[in-house]
């Protein structure tokens, strides 16, 4: 049988081999010995002080500043429907009978409010004065009780 050849290729890929193996087993070691793990409760304790920073000290007690939970706002307060009882006066801008809604010109304030047909108390058509109040909708202003002049 013949002797197996060893190229100097071979040689350097084993010497590569066993020095990537021995660095392994030098980083294992070393994490192993500065490792975080066990430390004792005290050590891995955090307190909040006064100010709300995280500290390593417990705070003094008589530090402790006192809130008032009802004064406390999580979100942002909700708006309440408003409505305007005040009679505006307007012309009827663009109203579509099939689809049911429009808009009415407010003839004080120049706003385009809108109009469905469920606020109608009687049928309106385009350049019609009415008189309307209004409400705050999903999307902004909508007219209510419109009527002809």
């Amino acid at each position: 049988m013949g002797r197996s050849i060893e190229t100097f290729s071979k040689k350097e890929r084993e010497k590569k081999r066993l020095k990537k193996h021995q660095d392994k087993k030098e980083k294992a070691e070393d994490r192993k010995n500065n490792s975080d793990k066990g430390k004792s409760l005290e050590d891995m304790m955090a307190y909040v002080d006064e100010h709300g920073n995280i500290t390593s000290k417990p705070t003094d007690p008589s530090k402790k500043i006192k809130v008032n939970i009802d004064q406390i706002q999580v979100s942002v307060p909700k708006h309440e429907n408003i409505v305007q009882d005040i009679l505006r006066n307007g012309v009827v801008s663009f109203f579509n009978e099939s689809k049911g809604y429009g808009f009415i010109k407010d003839l004080q304030s120049q706003d385009s409010v809108f109009v469905h047909i469920n606020a109608l108390s009687e049928p309106i058509k385009e350049n019609d004065k009415v008189t309307f109040e209004t409400e705050q909708g999903q999307k902004g202003l909508s007219a209510i009780k419109v009527k002809k002049q």
